[in-house]
């Protein structure tokens, strides 16, 4: 099933995508709904972020050659964590399918781009084993974790590297039904594969990720978890276009433009 959040002649619900039909519903995944009855053309709408989390959580240096093209460059011997440890990310950043990326004036020219499988939780979690740590997800969406990679060298925390207006692209709607084991990552730059890699290939799955997780915080429906990347990004400037496209969910697009003031 996909869940997505839409906009209709000025009106912004929720509904199930069947195809190219969008029918809406009464109520939201996280609790009790039912069919409306109305239906949109996909075309017809405007895709809205699937949801604004309540606690948006991120699992970063969770790919080995991901770590290791980033050290190499740094000239250094790649640190391979041996835990699992998370991180947050601001609900400011987030921008929806086929919406602009701004990229600030004064941001170099290293603006990267990271293609996440992003985990929504539909269920309140707390002290799963990873035997029944996915029974707390509702379904998966698409991220691209946008990155000032200067900043981030610079400053003592990511508060602008990762955390800018729009620096966090997240669709175009919840997918429920998902083969994690066959799902493929495909980035493309302007049409151009430029980063692919199997989606599960994580140096620590998503199910351990929850269960090390849920030993200390609860889980609430609502929250999400980025799950880190693969591969390197070249620079991205104003008029680039980036879509994400993961297995059996569909495609995260979005342009980056330079900042009007």
């Amino acid at each position: 099933m996909r869940w997505i959040k839409f906009t209709a002649a000025g009106s912004t619900s929720w509904g199930i995508l069947e195809g190219e039909q969008i029918i809406e519903t009464r109520g939201e995944p996280f609790a009790k709904w039912e069919r409306a009855g109305r239906s949109h053309k996909l075309a017809d709408v405007k895709i809205e972020i699937p949801l604004i989390p309540r606690t948006f959580y991120c699992a970063g240096l969770n790919y080995v050659r991901h770590l290791k093209e980033a050290a190499d460059k740094r000239g250094e011997v790649p640190r391979v964590p041996t835990r699992a440890e998370i991180g947050y990310r601001a609900q400011n950043a987030l921008i929806a399918h086929d919406e602009n990326v701004v990229i600030p004036r004064d941001a170099t020219e290293q603006v990267h781009y990271e293609g996440e499988l992003v985990v929504v939780i539909g269920k309140t979690a707390k002290h799963l084993t990873e035997d029944n740590a996915l029974s707390c997800v509702l379904g998966y969406t698409i991220g691209n974790d946008v990155s000032e990679r200067t900043w981030q060298r610079e400053d003592r925390t990511f508060w602008r590297s990762k955390n800018t207006d729009t620096f966090k692209p997240m669709g175009p709607w919840i997918e429920t039904d998902v083969d994690l084991d066959a799902m493929h990552t495909n980035v493309r730059l302007n049409g151009e594969v430029r980063t692919s890699f199997r989606t599960n290939d994580m140096l620590f799955s998503i199910a351990h990720f929850i269960s090390t997780m849920t030993r200390y915080l609860t889980l609430y429906p609502g929250d999400v978890i980025w799950m880190g990347t693969d591969g390197s990004s070249p620079n991205i400037k104003a008029g680039d276009v980036v879509e994400v496209e993961i297995t059996g969910i569909g495609t995260l697009r979005n342009r980056f433009v330079a900042e009007q003031l």
